[in-house]
Order: C-alpha cells, then sequence, then structure tokens
C-alpha cells in the first residue's frame, strides 16, 4: 500500500465564513501583487481590496510575513496538485525523466517569480515540512522509476538545491546567467546522475 504524500494544504477544515474571508484576503493581496509589486501589500491595502477591516487581515495571518506566507503556500499547492493530477510532463502520464525535467523547470520559474515573495515573507515564508517533502520524495520516487542507484535521499537533495532561490538569486543577478543557461545546466546533472 503507497504511502500517502505529505500535502501543504493539509490544515484543520475551517468555518465557511472564515474560508470565505481568508480566500477574499488572499484574493486581494494576489491582485495587488499582480498589479503593484510586492511592496504595494499592505494590510490596509488588502483590507480595503478585500472590504474587510484591518483587523481582519491581522486575525487571520497575524502579520505581513503571514500573509505573504500564505500566498507562497497557494502557490506550492497548485505545484502539487500539478503534480499529482495535472497534465504531462509535470503530471501523471508522462515518462519519469521528462517528470522530473518539468518539475525542475517549473520550480525554476516558480522561485524566480515568487522571489520577491519568498523574501517578503521572511522566516513565515520558509517552505513548511510538508512541501519540503512532498517534492523531495517525489525526486526520490522518479529517481527509483528511473532505476538510479546509490543515495537516492541525498541524490534529490542535491538535485533540489540549485533550484532554491538564494541560488538562482545569486546565477541571475550576480553571474548574470540566463535561465535558459540554468535550466539547460539543470537539465545536464540531472542527466549524469541518472546516467552514473
Amino acid at each position: 500500500m503507497p504511502i500517502p504524500l505529505p500535502l501543504v494544504d493539509d490544515e484543520p477544515r475551517e468555518r465557511r465564513d472564515a474560508a470565505r474571508n481568508r480566500d477574499a484576503l488572499l484574493t486581494a493581496a494576489a491582485e495587488l501583487i499582480d498589479e503593484h509589486g510586492v511592496e504595494a501589500v499592505t494590510m490596509d491595502a488588502v483590507a480595503g481590496r478585500a472590504g474587510v477591516g484591518k483587523g481582519t487581515v491581522f486575525r487571520r495571518f497575524d502579520s505581513r510575513e503571514g500573509l505573504m506566507a500564505a500566498i507562497l503556500n497557494r502557490s506550492e499547492t497548485a505545484f502539487q496538485a500539478a503534480i499529482i493530477s495535472g497534465p504531462p510532463p509535470l503530471g501523471p502520464g508522462a515518462e519519469p525523466m521528462e517528470r522530473l525535467l518539468a518539475l525542475g523547470h517549473r520550480r525554476v520559474e516558480l522561485n524566480l517569480l515568487h522571489s520577491s515573495l519568498i523574501s517578503a515573507a521572511g522566516r513565515a515564508g520558509a517552505r513548511s515540512y510538508a512541501a519540503e517533502s512532498f517534492t523531495a520524495m517525489h525526486v526520490r520516487y522518479l529517481l527509483g522509476e528511473l532505476g538510479v542507484h546509490g543515495d537516492i535521499a541525498f541524490l534529490a537533495t542535491a538535485l533540489l538545491a540549485p533550484l532554491e532561490v538564494p541560488i538562482l538569486e545569486q546565477q541571475v543577478e550576480l553571474e548574470d546567467m540566463l535561465v535558459r543557461r540554468i535550466v539547460d545546466g539543470w537539465d545536464d546533472l540531472v542527466r549524469r546522475i541518472v546516467s552514473g
């Protein structure tokens, strides 16, 4: 019997009105980010956009960082859903190598897209154990499907490390590396591990 993967969305169920408020606040914050950038997201601005009092935002998320972390959680939940039941190549139906490469490409894209949001979330935005476990477990699974031998857990960590925001930012901003080069380099690393 397969072990269920830990999901980010595994939280206690909330009352309907609380869920509606949470959705409205997260939608308002996401709209503000899309329109004006992360810097424009204040508790006042989110409350005004969602049509609730500022206290509601604080009660729901504790702080601006908590709000940013909740937005990141939404993105992570969508990422996991795409892996579990989305279309190939990220989702089921593609060959393991295609799925592994698609996972890396999507993670690079999401981490670069959300880098300022991740920074604004601070400590509250650190990926939860469930999010880290899910991604690492999926990479380990794919490596196993590809017949990779050795310390699979370590190899999965080694593959995921270059996809994290601090490393991506250093490569893109400090070393002037093109995103295409990063993706190609990651693909090359994956192929070397799989063929090794």
